[in-house]
């Protein structure tokens, strides 16, 4: 069995011997011989370069390492198969393997990683999602449409009874799932265990009353994972079923010690993921990031969505929720894909087009509930109406006729500046 990896390699040289040198320094190459390196050994557990498929050549460097009057700078897609016996199913490993020593290599202009597919091993070695996309829409009891989300600001400041005050607002409004910012964990103004002891009764009263649970998502992520499973501990207590978690913030090794004691909903959170990203020559495609963490059992994938207000293009959205929304073994290791990003009801319709006319997914939009004109519950309700229009394929400025907190909507974010 092997694991076999894309990488995009960028060079003034040879492609070949670049992709030679991969496979050797990532498998068996060293400096110099060395006692027992034997040839039935490399054979047993060296890599392999498997295929090398050409493409356009690049208009410049990707990195300012080509010399002087350098020539063409080659591309090509060059997959590399280690044997799984060399590496095992440990996630480190494979990371350690995948990115290790390649960014160094000499002669290179530019790497990325594009593409990683491994064996059946990897299932039967890590838990994958507790709830994933099923569980979500269960304990939201939400069927036939988005999860409709908003998000609690840490930059207004506010202290856990004033958070409780807007989330009474936010779960009287209809929204299904309501989130803190990423940022916002345990900060001397707003404790999680006050948060929590705020908010919790809240949403336990209105479950009471009404039947409905508006899942609330605490950041819960701390570099100590003790320290996380204590915080994991408060919400799960206090009633709560989801929290939110900085993966890039607490590692592999945070996610795997939370995951196998978890009793949450893990909301997973990629911030810094563009370090890794955002130049096309350099660094490795959410399709290869995502699959390490949905092995180590991330319940819901926050990737941006349509015409956000940051720099990711939509075709990169579209294939993130690709990614995320396609199977790595079987349908139960998908999780639930998290839309955001200065989301109002506008990006419904494309969104429904581009993510194969499915409703699964969490819709989370921040300013396009809790700024619409006539308060939360019409911006909830705008949102649902744009899905029951983009769903029917009525385009939204009809639908808005008879629809008033659509039409309000559409008045005050359809220039993107609000939401």
């Amino acid at each position: 069995m092997t694991i076999t990896i894309t990488y995009r390699i960028e060079t003034s040289g040879s492609i070949e011997a670049m992709a030679r040198k991969i496979a050797s320094d990532q498998s068996t190459g060293t400096f110099v011989a060395v006692p027992g390196e034997t040839e039935e050994l490399k054979s047993r557990v060296a890599a392999r370069v498997t295929a090398i498929r050409p493409l356009a050549d690049a208009e410049r460097p990707t990195w300012p390492e080509a010399a002087e009057g350098h020539g063409r700078i080659r591309r090509a897609d060059v997959d590399i198969a280690f044997p799984l016996d060399a590496i095992g199913t440990d996630l480190s490993a494979l990371m350690t393997i995948t990115i290790g020593g390649v960014y160094s290599i000499k002669g290179m202009t530019g790497i990325r990683v594009v593409d990683m597919k491994l064996p059946q091993a990897f299932r039967d070695a890590h838990p994958g999602p507790q709830f994933g996309v099923a569980g979500s829409l269960r304990l939201t009891g939400v069927s036939g449409r988005p999860i409709i989300g908003t998000i609690v600001k840490p930059a207004l400041g506010l202290r856990p009874k004033e958070t409780a005050d807007l989330v009474a607002e936010l779960i009287g409004s209809g929204v299904d799932f309501i989130k803190d910012d990423e940022k916002l964990m345990s900060p001397a103004y707003s404790p999680l265990k006050e948060r929590v002891e705020a908010i919790m009764p809240l949403i336990l009263d209105h479950e009471q009353k009404t039947g409905k649970k508006v899942m609330y998502a605490f950041g819960i992520s701390h570099a100590d994972p003790d320290e996380m499973m204590r915080n994991h501990d408060l919400v799960l207590k206090a009633g709560g079923n989801c929290a939110v978690v900085n993966i890039n913030s607490i590692g592999f090794g945070g996610m795997s010690f939370l995951r196998k004691r978890s009793g949450l909903v893990l909301h997973a959170h990629r911030n810094g993921w563009d370090v890794l990203t955002r130049h096309p020559g350099a660094g490795m495609d959410f399709k290869v990031y995502q699959q390490f963490w949905r092995l180590l059992g991330v319940d819901q994938f926050q990737i941006n969505g349509i015409r956000v207000k940051y720099w990711e293009p939509d075709d990169s959205f579209v294939e993130s929720f690709k990614a995320i929304s396609t199977p790595l073994f079987d349908p139960s290791d998908c999780p639930l894909p998290v839309a955001g990003s200065g989301q109002w009801g506008g990006q419904a319709p494309e969104t429904y087009r581009r993510t194969g006319r499915t409703t699964d997914l969490l819709y989370l939009c921040g300013g396009g509930i809790v700024s619409h004109p006539f308060g939360p519950a019409a911006g909830v309700r705008a949102i649902q109406q744009a899905w029951q229009a983009a769903v029917a394929d009525v385009p939204l400025d009809d639908y808005a006729k008879n629809h008033p907190e659509l039409a309000a909507s559409i008045a005050k974010f359809s220039d993107g500046k609000d939401a």
